[in-house]
């Protein structure tokens, strides 16, 4: 099928060096700011069956409700953030970002209610608008376009072992019931907190803007960096120029049909991957009573970060295979299509044993996916589009955020049994639907740029180089 983005060329010494570098003196500390990120936004999943919903008498509906309101202030600042970070630079905005999402964190440790929860949910998502394009963005204006799989793959890993050592971590605060005079799940909230204020402190000295400012590359990796992001840009730039006039700026992203036809793909991956975040950890807390087995916090917490094991083996060798034949539309539709079947396929399962191996399935195909999807916005975008175009993606992508989680205890509250217990098999095939209209979206792109068609209005170039 077609080729999205090129096979990489042999590489020189420099390049070798200059990329290895980068690999393990940046993308490392921008993936630790992303575990806490993740972690952070993804708390309460693990807090309501640990004893939340229960003090804060809390329905399925206002919990997914809590979980989701926070994509509302995040989506409302999400472009004017991501131009922002443009225009003052990522090292300064992303720190800003980081200590402003850590302060308003820690004051979940002292949630007293639905709607005290429902605006703190509310103010997390608007202190961490931006962070996550951003940082996008940040690694992609470091490398060229042919390493950005692998540098965003090294970067991703930061989601699936946020949960992988997360969960256990979680069940370990959780269980330290009674520490300053606190329930558990609130010392969990404090001891998730603190760790962003730090870092984001750390990281306006860390981070630097631009190769030519890392005093740890040499003059030779520095001049071979500036030289080929440079030309990269031009031409790239060169593509969006049509009939003599330039389209670099916003207008490009939010006119642009590939844009929105990205936006669209990405909201069906969140779709499932905040699913998965938010209900995971009560549909694991239901196993007890539908197999009659018995498992303590922390138990929950490792069964909880199982599927994210082999999800974050899936991404990293799904990005090697995409750098060896570059990214074809079966690497992006392919997975898609997996988890559209498994995800609703889970709570058909006869065991807790199987429906994590289910699970873990739909794990593995989502974050296949997501580091190699990141790659194709900035394939036809630069400057000040693709800071909005990253952000307009991100943002659209998002509305699953807080459509997953609100929707899916909505329908499970409104299909209860005849014991008025929630049940989740509508939910989960809405899911699924989702998830196969991004693989259909992903196929319709890949035909219309082989037609060259003009799905961009006047703007037809592709989306490779």
């Amino acid at each position: 099928m077609d080729t999205l983005t090129p096979q990489a060329p042999p590489q020189s010494a420099v390049e070798k060096s200059a990329i290895r570098k980068v690999s393990i003196r940046l993308v490392p500390f921008v993936a630790l700011m992303f575990f806490i990120n993740y972690l952070d936004r993804s708390a309460i999943g693990f807090a309501g069956p640990n004893g939340m919903n229960d003090d804060l008498a809390l329905t399925v509906t206002q919990v997914g409700f809590a979980s989701g309101v926070f994509f509302i202030g995040y989506i409302l600042l999400e472009v004017p953030s991501n131009l922002a970070l443009a225009r003052v630079g990522a090292r300064r905005w992303l720190a800003r970002i980081m200590v402003t999402w850590g302060i308003v964190a820690v004051l979940f440790t002292w949630v007293g209610s639905f709607e005290h929860l429902a605006i703190l949910r509310f103010a997390l998502g608007v202190a961490e608008a931006g962070f996550f394009p951003g940082a996008i963005l940040f690694l992609s204006l470091w490398v060229p376009s042919r390493h950005r799989g692998k540098i965003l793959a090294l970067f991703y890993l930061a989601q699936p072992l946020s949960t992988v050592i997360g969960a256990p971590l979680a069940g370990l605060l959780i269980g330290a019931h009674g520490f300053l005079g606190l329930e558990g799940w609130r010392v969990m909230f404090l001891g998730v907190g603190l760790p962003a204020i730090v870092v984001g402190i750390i990281a306006w000295f860390y981070l630097k803007d631009k190769p030519s400012d890392a005093k740890w590359l040499t003059v030779e990796e520095q001049e071979w960096l500036t030289v080929e992001l440079a030309a990269e840009k031009t031409k790239t730039e060169s593509l969006n120029i049509v009939k003599g006039k330039q389209h670099g700026g916003l207008r490009t992203a939010f006119s642009s049909g590939r844009v929105w036809t990205l936006a669209f793909i990405y909201f069906g991956f969140i779709y499932g991957l905040y699913t998965l975040a938010f209900f995971l950890p009560t549909i694991i807390a239901g196993f007890q009573e539908i197999y009659d087995v018995e498992y303590d916090v922390f138990q929950r917490g490792l069964i909880t970060a199982i599927p994210y094991i082999p999800a974050a083996f899936a991404l990293w060798f799904w990005t090697k295979d995409v750098s060896k034949r570059g990214l074809k539309t079966w690497h992006i539709a392919g997975p898609a299509i997996v988890a559209a079947l498994t995800i609703p396929l889970a709570l058909f399962a006869g065991s807790p044993a199987l429906t994590i191996a289910i699970i873990a399935l739909t794990a593995m195909a989502i974050f296949a996916v997501l580091p190699n999807f990141w790659t194709l916005p900035t394939q036809f975008l630069t400057g000040a589009a693709a800071a909005a175009g990253v952000a307009l993606i991100n943002t659209v992508g998002n509305l699953a955020g807080f459509g997953a989680p609100y929707i899916t205890g909505a329908v499970a509250d409104a299909t209860k049994d005849a014991n008025g217990e929630p049940q989740y098999f509508v939910p989960m095939a809405i899911v699924g639907f989702f998830m196969l209209l991004s693989a259909v979206l992903m196929v319709l792109l890949a035909r219309a740029r082989k037609k060259n068609a003009p799905i961009d209005g006047d703007l037809a170039a592709p989306i490779a180089h």
